[in-house]
């Protein structure tokens, strides 16, 4: 059975699409998995509905969740309440800073739908190297691996 994974991210400046990219990427390495690559301005909640699990990737904007991302789960929220999604997710910020403002929101929104953390944050500052997006790859293969095998 094919498992469905969407990654939702916002990017202006092409560093967190980038980034997405990767993930992307690494969960294309596995087999028995659906990808959606979206930004976030163009995902939707029937996006969250569908997926087995689910990455988001945001930029730091002035020490808190870019305003793209924070957007989509203004308009996802309240038409996925009554699914009780409990996926898994996880999350990669694209930071300036620390990047901790960011995590923080994250996982407080996502509390609410309510969803799963399955990997520690992802935080990585400045511009894509290639070490940031060899472990963007790994969490998409991650991500995906746990979706085939049923883990999460």
């Amino acid at each position: 059975m094919t498992k469905k994974l969407a990654i939702i991210y916002h990017s202006q400046s092409g560093n967190t699409r980038q980034l997405a990219a990767a993930v992307a990427t690494g969960a294309n390495c596995e087999k028995g998995i659906e990808i959606r690559l979206l930004r976030a301005m163009e995902a939707s909640s029937k996006d969250l509905l569908w997926a087995d699990g689910v990455i988001f990737g945001s930029p730091e904007n002035l020490g808190y969740l870019s305003g793209g991302l924070k957007d989509f789960f203004d308009r996802s929220f309240y038409p996925t309440q009554a699914h009780q999604l409990n996926i898994p997710y996880a999350f990669f910020i694209s930071a300036g800073n620390d990047g901790s403002g960011a995590a923080r929101q994250i996982q407080v929104i996502a509390k609410g739908y309510p969803l799963k953390l399955i990997a520690e944050p992802l935080i990585m500052q400045g511009e894509a190297s290639v070490d940031m997006l060899s472990q963007c790859k790994e969490l998409g293969q991650a991500m995906a691996a746990g979706l085939v095998l049923g883990i999460f």
